[in-house]
């Protein structure tokens, strides 16, 4: 599959702009569009998700863009199943089978050493983690990503809590840019964006002093090496997973930072957040959202098993997933200071209930999972489906999204703006 094949008539016309489809909408968030859009961004981390996603970006008719990150798509197939080549057979088969024509980017998040609990669970060296990752950096642009988080601000090499050093960020993250436009230009695909930074405590870019510092120190390094600018600066606008913060002002003053060097902002965690509405206000040039679609794909779940039991159907499912996050251990990167060291069972059953929902997205492919939500959709299958249900819940979620980012319609509106 070619780079941004996903891009249908009108807007394969752009496929050639000097930093693809994102930085051709980019320039025009910058330019005539400004403080009026945001993006979406969505994790693909199942099925219903990837689905549900490319059916509201078709209600809405707007752009999509997929974040997928080395845990959930690699090329050992992440949690998900995916390789990025998978993923994007995967999206193109479903545009097809909906007969859907609307720009579909896929995406790399945090891409960089150690980003991928696998390498940082093993402690690979540096040199074996960043391998890794141009790797899969290469089967990200074989398999036509338009985007490409390059995340280098994690080390376990360094102390723990001891920040990043700035100039190791740039070097590092120059190295990847390099490697990934090196590769491209090899391979003649198609010009692809960049997205740099950090929205992790851990990254050391938080105070606006250094993440200035690193902007003026990334620029120089890629203009002396010729190489593409970002189109994206991820920041943080203090948002987080298990809270509904979004810091307006905050943004506006990173926004006027990384517009001074052609950037725009990037939130991640975008989860539940309150006010989505002033996003574009603020400037915010895209938007991730992940973990919270998980938890909604998981409600959906628990209504359908109160359902069955309901009706006096004997289900699983609720059981399954619950043994399935709890032996995978993922839900311990999740705890709160006061709750580190403490058994699962232990927790404040709500808390339990919580880290069920986020871990949920990290076992949907265990074979126990799958086989007992197999079961739960066909005991119910007399009185409803089961598949399209889960996928409504998620699909009315991410319409508030589109919605709250003025994206209804928007490429109507990218439309007046082609190239001839």
């Amino acid at each position: 599959m070619q780079a941004q094949a996903l891009l249908t008539v009108p807007f394969d016309r752009v496929a050639t702009h000097a930093r693809g489809f994102v930085g051709w909408v980019a320039e025009l968030l910058q330019g005539p569009l400004a403080y009026q859009h945001t993006l979406l961004a969505v994790c693909p981390n199942s099925e219903a998700v990837t689905r549900a996603a490319l059916e509201a970006a078709a209600e809405a008719n707007a752009p999509l863009l997929f974040a997928a990150t080395l845990n959930q798509v690699d090329l050992d197939g992440g949690y998900t199943g995916w390789t990025p080549a998978t993923l994007a057979r995967f999206v193109a088969d479903e545009l097809a089978r909906l007969d859907l024509h609307i720009p579909v980017v896929l995406g790399l998040d945090h891409g960089g050493p150690w980003k991928k609990d696998l390498h940082a669970r093993n402690r690979l060296s540096f040199e074996e983690t960043f391998q890794a990752v141009l790797r899969a950096i290469e089967a990200c642009l074989d398999a036509g990503y338009g985007l490409l988080h390059l995340d280098p601000t994690v080390d376990l090499e360094l102390s723990p809590g001891t920040p990043v050093p700035i100039p190791r960020i740039v070097e590092r993250s120059v190295a990847l840019l390099r490697h990934a436009e090196t590769y491209r230009l090899r391979r003649n695909l198609p010009p692809v964006a960049y997205e740099v930074g950090t929205e992790e405590v851990g990254g050391g870019l938080q105070a606006e002093a250094r993440m200035a510092e690193f902007l003026d120190r990334l620029w120089t390094a890629l203009d002396r090496e010729g190489l593409p600018h970002p189109v994206f600066v991820v920041g943080d606008i203090g948002t987080r997973l298990d809270t509904r913060t979004f810091d307006f002002e905050r943004a506006r003053r990173l926004d006027a930072l990384v517009r001074r060097y052609g950037a725009l902002i990037k939130g991640h965690y975008t989860d539940d957040v309150d006010r989505l509405d002033l996003y574009p206000k603020a400037g915010i040039g895209g938007a991730n959202v992940g973990p919270g679609l998980a938890a909604i794909e998981f409600e959906a779940l628990e209504a359908l098993v109160e359902e069955a039991r309901r009706r006096g159907l004997s289900v699983t499912f609720d059981q399954a997933i619950r043994r399935a996050v709890v032996e995978s251990g993922r839900w311990t990167k999740w705890l709160q200071p006061e709750e580190k060291g403490q058994p699962f069972d232990a927790l404040d059953p709500e808390r339990q209930r919580w880290l069920v929902a986020t871990g949920s997205r990290y076992v949907w492919t265990h074979p126990a999972v799958l086989q007992a939500r197999r079961e739960l959709y066909e005991a119910l299958a007399p009185w409803l489906d089961a598949d399209a249900f889960v996928r409504t819940r998620i699909k009315a979620r991410l319409m508030d999204y589109f919605r709250a980012f003025n994206l209804i319609h928007f490429n109507e509106r990218l439309q007046a703006f082609l190239p001839e």
